[in-house]
């Protein structure tokens, strides 16, 4: 009996959809064109439901899908006179995807190229909204984007949004699917998909390459504020571990606005070169790395002969005066991924849910020198 009423419930509900649909048509018909969210309120049901529904329809050839809504299919085989050359472009589109990104910081470009580029050939029309540094700020800025008819997210959330656990209990109940970029949630976002950089993994290349060229200690200089720095001191000590090298200093670099002077937040790595305790560093990111080499040049030190460097990020490495080797995040495809990964959840829901990680590559210049001399301790 209880399977009885199971099969009595689910053909109920394709009853009542199959009248939200007939309905939807009807109106498009009429109206030759509707909005969902209008229409979702004088029907009585979600925006997110009839979003559904409008995605089915469309997939059957019935309606055209556009943002925000939908309209009448556009008549078959007009005559040339009647579609001119100056129309305006078709606004058709397969879904509507939120991206949002936290402000400043020339990082996040290159990920939102790729959500770009990987966007275009698909139909998708990304959104763009700018992330407040308070978890109700970017509550307001999901609730604006779906509110605005957008059918999944893409989330690269302030880095030092708190409290982290009410924010997580926050991202598993979005009302849209969702995908995290550039960060890693815990267990209690669970229905979250992921895609990141291995930054672990970026930064274990890093000191795989400056022990290569013979240096048994590396340091690590880390900015406290990136999100990316604990994911880059667990690679770091795991690979000094591995290969058995003596444990580096680690450095950890503020750049807040009551920060010291770039002279200042430096000291303590220079004082290290000056002392000859530190001939091997990875530093996170770019702009401190050349911040540090013109440090070390007014102190009469140079690079890579009193300090063999590796960089972190790979934005403007290479305009050093001298060309610094670089740990190189493949942030385009992260950006690609992500939005991959939203359409996949949105055209197939029972899809498995991904956690996806890209490696880094090493891309080596000019700041880490030749193969140290064993016998000399001096860089060739």
């Amino acid at each position: 009996m209880k399977g009885c009423d199971s099969l009595a419930t689910e053909r109920g509900l394709k009853v009542l959809a199959d009248e939200r649909r007939e309905a939807i048509l009807r109106a498009v018909e009429r109206q030759g064109s509707i909005t969902v969210k209008e229409l979702a309120e004088e029907m009585g049901v979600s925006a997110v439901t009839l979003r559904q529904d409008v995605r089915e329809l469309a997939g059957r050839g019935l309606l055209t899908r556009v943002h925000g809504g939908a309209r009448a299919l556009a008549p078959a085989g007009p005559a040339p006179a009647e579609t001119p050359a100056a129309a305006e472009p078709s606004a058709t589109e397969r879904y509507a995807v939120g991206l949002v990104v936290p402000p400043g910081g020339y990082y996040y470009a290159e990920v939102i190229r790729g959500v770009q580029d990987a966007a275009r050939p698909l139909g998708v029309r990304v959104v763009l909204a700018v992330s407040g540094e308070s978890l109700s700020e970017n509550q307001e800025q999901v609730r604006r984007l779906v509110a605005g008819g957008i059918d999944g997210l893409l989330l690269m959330l302030h880095p030092g949004l708190r409290p982290v656990d009410e924010a997580e209990q926050w991202l598993s109940g979005l009302e849209v699917p969702a995908v995290l970029v550039e960060r890693r949630a815990g267990i209690k976002a669970g229905r979250l998909e992921q895609v990141a950089s291995d930054h672990a993994y970026g930064a274990a290349l890093a000191v795989r390459h400056l022990a290569g060229l013979g240096h048994d200690r590396v340091a690590l200089v880390a900015r406290v504020e990136s999100p990316n720095t604990a994911h880059l001191s667990a690679g770091y000590a795991e690979a000094v571990e591995s290969m058995g090298l003596r444990p580096g200093p680690e450095y950890r670099i503020v750049t807040g606005a009551d920060a010291a002077p770039a002279d200042g937040r430096f000291d303590e790595v220079v004082r290290a070169v000056e002392a000859g305790e530190v001939r091997a560093a990875l530093v996170h990111n770019d702009i401190d790395a050349i911040a540090l080499v013109g440090i070390l040049r007014a102190r009469g030190l140079r690079v890579p002969e009193d300090l063999a460097l590796v960089t972190y990020d790979d934005e403007v490495a290479e305009l050093s005066e001298t060309p610094l080797t670089a740990v190189a995040p493949p942030k385009q495809a992260v950006g690609a991924w992500a939005l991959d990964l939203a359409v996949r959840r949105l055209s197939r829901p029972a899809t498995p849910q991904a956690e996806i990680l890209l490696r880094p590559e090493l891309r080596v210049r000019a700041s880490c020198g030749a193969r140290r001399r064993a016998h000399a301790g001096a860089s060739d």
